[in-house]
């Protein structure tokens, strides 16, 4: 495998590339729209499609026809775009189509900005549509990672015949990293696709839907979403630990790219004495709630402290999973502002001496 210097963007689109996604529908929005662009060329030199729908509400019922023939199909787009599809997501759940969502994220809410930021975890891991349904979703710190992700977007939404939401904020889009694609995608083996429309020639009809007039039908498939979920939630978590150890005193909790800046302030505070960790979920559904509580309740650490670029929305599933078992606190900037090391040093030492004056009290 040779590395090349791509841009996160066109990193992504070879990567649905090389995992066989030879179908995408997507609308220009910034700060994505070079996946299209990369796409619109990459696509027909291996026998793909790319159409450039009306609007991303088009995008989404695209994606569900070419879902339903059991195609891997996918779509890129940014905040506001995701959005539209909202409707046509929880469809594709309800129906139990695989597809590959990308939302490389720009600050809102509204049409806000389209600077990085990473408020969309809310509208990603709670279900941003209708109805009893989730996403798996993922979300890479690096460029590298995104390729890697990316392929196993499309692994796993055809393992579970769900729709796969990868997550990134603007700055994995447009950064520049070296990558390494892989000569040959191996692949554990997939159920067959013998829910497929292919044509009714030589078999019976029969129809994909989310529609279940019939309550007790209606309440079988949720019931059916849900033990889906319960497997993934076993099968499916994904975290990575940074700098933990017996002498941490303190444990951050932070994802993407914003982990990254987070593990540049761990480094300085370990020169300066001070021991954190990191916790850093690449599974935000499935979330890692066994590991966080976890680490959480080793007598070493006296607190927590999330960091995002938002104004707090992965905390909350922090303080869910470790119960109060030790105190939470949040540092977070939005708009298109990223946190800088000494802003996230500046807050683990505000949460260590809080810490110690509730404990003198």
């Amino acid at each position: 495998m040779a590395k090349k210097l791509m841009k996160g963007n066109e990193a992504i689109a070879e990567a649905a590339v090389c995992a066989g996604a030879t179908y995408y529908f997507a609308y220009p929005i910034t700060p994505q729209s070079e996946v299209a662009e990369y796409l619109a060329r990459r696509l027909p030199e291996v026998g793909g499609v790319f159409v450039q729908a009306e609007s991303e509400v088009a995008v989404g019922n695209m994606l569900f026809g070419a879902a339903c023939a059991g195609k891997r199909v996918f779509t890129t787009s940014s905040s506001p775009g995701v959005s539209l599809m909202q409707e046509a997501i929880s469809y594709m759940a309800g129906a139990h189509l695989p597809a590959v969502i990308v939302n490389i994220m720009r600050g809102g809410p509204g049409l806000g900005g389209i600077l990085p930021a990473q408020s969309d975890y809310f509208q990603a891991v709670k279900g941003g549509g209708h109805g009893d349904y989730r996403l798996i979703v993922l979300a890479p710190s690096s460029v590298q990672e995104a390729v890697d992700l990316m392929m196993l977007a499309f692994h796993l939404a055809d393992k579970y015949r769900s729709p796969v939401m990868m997550i990134g904020d603007g700055m994995i889009g447009q950064m520049m990293e070296s990558v390494e694609f892989p000569d040959k995608v191996q692949e554990p083996p997939l159920p067959p696709k013998d829910w497929a429309l292919t044509g009714a020639k030589g078999r019976n009809p029969f129809i994909i839907k989310s529609l279940f007039l019939d309550p007790v039908a209606l309440e079988k498939n949720s019931i059916l979403l849900a033990e889906k979920y319960r497997i993934i939630k076993e099968e499916e978590v994904r975290w990575e630990l940074y700098n933990v150890n017996d002498s941490n005193r303190l444990l951050i909790c932070s994802y993407g790219t914003m982990a990254r800046i987070c593990q540049t302030a761990i480094d300085e505070l370990t020169d300066e004495g001070i021991s954190v960790g990191l916790f850093r979920p690449i599974s935000l559904f499935p979330f890692p709630e066994k590991v966080i509580y976890e680490e959480a309740s080793k007598p070493n650490i006296k607190a927590l402290l999330t960091i995002e670029m938002s104004m707090g929305q992965m905390v909350e599933d922090i303080e869910r999973a470790v119960v109060g078992v030790k105190p939470v606190g949040f540092f977070g900037r939005t708009g298109g502002i990223v946190p800088s090391p000494d802003e996230v040093k500046d807050a683990v030492k505000r949460q260590l001496e809080s810490v110690s004056r509730k404990k003198q009290v």
